[in-house]
């Protein structure tokens, strides 16, 4: 049994196929660093991660693939899911084993890989859907609006251009307390930011409220005033916990106003 393993990386994996065509096998696992090898396995083949030979693969994929693969692709590595690893890394194994000039199989759903990679792909997209639904922002003293969030995937990239096409005349940070980084915006441009202690955090990281030092008076009356009107609009006789949880699942409830 040959298996391969790489370090978690989507240049990784883009390696890893590099090296199976190179050395021309076909592993049949790709196992992410620190998951389990197969007891019984007797070949393992540790990919050391290579720009040049991942830029190489990408541009490949980018030759036959529309864009919309393309970007499915990218989407579906943000699951951050060790199941994923496997059927992608065959799918891109598959596109280059076909003839260049051959229609291209990315819609060939019933392919197991393909069909994976596609529906993981579609969890992701629906959870930054989500997202946009529900980040609340609470605004600091110095105007700046913050954001705290914890997705299961890594969808905060996903989401930057929606925050800030919409709330362009305003500064905000959206944070990602799972992982522990999050993106800020200046009026002019969105950057990649993280705190090197979790005790310089201007909020508290369990349930992301900014403490009243730094919280700006007229948002704590607001955030009251959303809290009255939530539960005001809600109709005793009418609800329906069992909905309101698959419509806004119990994680993200500790990082909105109304369910505080």
């Amino acid at each position: 049994m040959r298996i391969y393993t790489f370090d978690n990386t989507l240049d990784g994996l883009l390696t890893a196929v590099y090296d199976a065509f190179a050395l021309r096998q076909q592993p049949e696992e790709l196992i992410g660093e620190g998951g389990q090898i197969p007891l019984f396995c007797d070949d393992v083949h540790n990919v050391k991660t290579a720009t040049d030979k991942a830029e190489r693969v990408w541009a490949g994929l980018e030759s036959r693939l529309s864009k919309e693969a393309i970007r499915m692709i990218s989407v579906s590595w943000l699951s951050e899911l060790q199941e994923l690893n496997t059927p992608l890394f065959r799918y891109i194994c598959k596109v280059f084993k076909e003839p260049k000039n051959a229609p291209s199989i990315e819609r060939n759903f019933s392919d197991p890989d393909i069909i994976t990679v596609t529906n993981i792909a579609r969890r992701v997209m629906h959870e930054q859907l989500r997202m946009k639904q529900f980040i609340r922002f609470q605004k600091a003293k110095d105007g700046t609006y913050l954001g705290v969030v914890s997705p299961d995937h890594n969808v905060l990239p996903l989401i930057t251009d929606h925050f800030s096409d919409r709330f362009g005349d305003q500064p905000w940070l959206i944070y990602d307390a799972k992982r522990k980084y999050g993106y800020y915006y200046d009026r002019t441009e969105v950057v990649h930011v993280t705190f090197e202690k979790e005790s310089t955090l201007p909020f508290n990281l369990a349930n992301g409220k900014l403490d009243e030092q730094t919280l700006s008076d007229d948002d704590q009356l607001f955030q009251e005033l959303w809290r009255t009107y939530f539960k005001s609009i809600c109709i005793k006789e009418r609800m329906n916990p069992k909905k309101q949880r698959s419509d806004m699942p119990r994680s993200y409830w500790k990082y909105m106003t109304e369910k505080q």
